[in-house]
């Protein structure tokens, strides 16, 4: 349902943006917190390292994003972690997931595409990373997305805005 109101507001004429400097751990530790139960049931650590950051963004919308991608990373991770920690002026996202084929990776931004993991997992919308893209590029933020099958996934979220200054 939240996905689907976030489809909605982003394709509206207006878009309720609130840019300011946010703490980025506090946005953090209240995603994984939404998802405590899951990484319980699952038995799955997360291993959250502190960044010591401020970004100058929306926080509701950046939260939107961490979330798709915990969900994610937790939908196709059976053992081993998740992490969340910064390189930089990036927000890392880490699992020891299935990964990601190589001709998939090339369009998981894509709107509806489900790649082969979605579509043995019969769950994927293809809708939750387009929206990630969509919401980091109104953001002025970026995205990338390393994988590869049986590898785990990493995702970079730069978190640089280099037509505002903080």
């Amino acid at each position: 349902v939240d996905m689907v109101l976030s489809y909605q507001r982003l394709g509206s004429d207006t878009v309720d943006l609130v840019l300011r400097s946010v703490e980025l751990d506090r946005v953090v530790r209240g995603c994984v917190r939404k998802f405590a139960g899951l990484f319980i049931l699952k038995k799955l650590p997360v291993e959250l390292e502190e960044t010591g950051l401020a970004v100058l963004t929306d926080e509701k919308w950046l939260a939107f994003v961490i979330e798709q991608l915990l969900s994610n990373a937790l939908k196709y991770t059976k053992t081993g972690r998740i992490s969340i920690y910064a390189e930089g002026r990036a927000l890392v996202v880490e699992d020891t997931g299935v990964g990601i084929r190589a001709e998939d990776l090339q369009r998981v931004f894509e709107k509806g595409y489900t790649g082969h993991n979605g579509r043995m997992d019969k769950k994927a919308t293809g809708i939750g990373l387009y929206l990630t893209r969509r919401v980091l590029t109104m953001l002025g933020h970026s995205i990338h997305i390393d994988a590869r099958p049986g590898g785990g996934t990493r995702v970079h979220i730069s978190l640089k805005r280099p037509e505002l200054s903080e």
